[in-house]
């Protein structure tokens, strides 16, 4: 449905190399190359910033880019319309989730496969900001962000899952005793947090700020699982979403604390493009989010 030199285009602004994007697609670079410069024949402008190698596009590239990304996402959602009215929904779901939500994310997805056996779902792990542009980019069918982030006017947002933080640390510890702890006082403990892109650490830098403290953060790490193995193994205590640990439950070595003084709670939600018509997707998997709001 779409013409081969615009998918090779879109393959280009992916790979951003003339022979990974040649190879992506099966085709030889010479190949790629001539259907490229037969695009800007045809629409009569310069796509692609030639040298040495690829060096970007044009603003007239970047534009056609666009709308190849969206040409593509409305015939795909045609075929899934299509497979519906045959026999249920199929293709591929991409979900892109910011870490401290991984543990929460199945179960949405697990009864949406159950519901849609036909649909392959990729979960990818991302910071706010890589998701907002693989979804603006319609490289994400949606998203599992913090409510804040999905305010923009272009996006839709479905608020799902309220959360609270804890405060962890190893069983045996000089903590062990307690059932709470106050911010002020985590702030004294060496700490071993997510990095300053993730949303989350954002959310502690936040408190720490408004409280006036300047608290000992000797460790960062992108992932949740390195935080673990990390208060398990060293001196360090870590500031997670409770949610993480009830869904798996507490792993043995740890100890939990509520957070106090203040109580921080936030909004987790599923956020896509604010499309007109919805795509058959999306409005399965919305269907399917709002059985689950307030589940947690």
């Amino acid at each position: 449905m779409i013409a081969r030199k615009y998918l090779y285009l879109i393959a280009l602004a992916r790979e951003r190399h003339f022979g990974k994007a040649a190879a992506s697609c099966h085709v030889s670079p010479s190949t790629l190359s001539t259907a490229i410069r037969d695009l800007e024949q045809e629409l009569g402008v310069v796509l692609v910033e030639r040298g040495q190698q690829f060096a970007g596009f044009t603003p007239e590239g970047e534009c056609v880019v666009a709308h190849a990304k969206r040409a593509v996402a409305d015939a795909e959602d045609l075929r899934q319309a299509l497979d519906v009215m045959r026999g249920g929904l199929s293709g591929q779901l991409r979900i892109g989730v910011i870490p401290t939500a991984l543990a929460v994310i199945s179960a949405l997805t697990a009864p949406f496969a159950r519901s849609h056996p036909r649909v392959n779902i990729e979960v990818r792990s991302a910071s706010t900001q890589s998701i907002l542009a693989q979804l603006r980019s319609f490289e994400l069918e949606a998203g599992i962000l913090y409510v804040e982030s999905g305010s923009a006017g272009d996006l839709h947002c479905l608020p799902i899952w309220e959360e609270d933080l804890a405060f962890l640390t190893r069983s045996g510890g000089p903590l062990q005793a307690q059932a709470e702890i106050a911010w002020r006082d985590a702030a004294q403990q060496p700490l071993c947090l997510l990095s300053r892109d993730m949303q989350n650490r954002q959310t502690i830098d936040r408190v720490f700020g408004e409280l006036g403290c300047a608290p000992q953060i000797s460790l960062e790490t992108n992932s949740i699982l390195s935080i673990l193995a990390h208060v398990r193994a060293g001196p360090w205590g870590s500031i997670l979403p409770r949610s993480v640990l009830e869904l798996i439950g507490a792993p043995s070595g740890f100890h939990a604390l509520r957070l106090v003084g203040p109580a921080v709670k936030w909004h987790t939600g599923l956020v896509t493009l604010a499309r007109e018509p919805r795509p058959t997707m999306i409005a399965a998997l919305l269907e399917q989010a709002g059985t689950l709001v307030n589940a947690f």
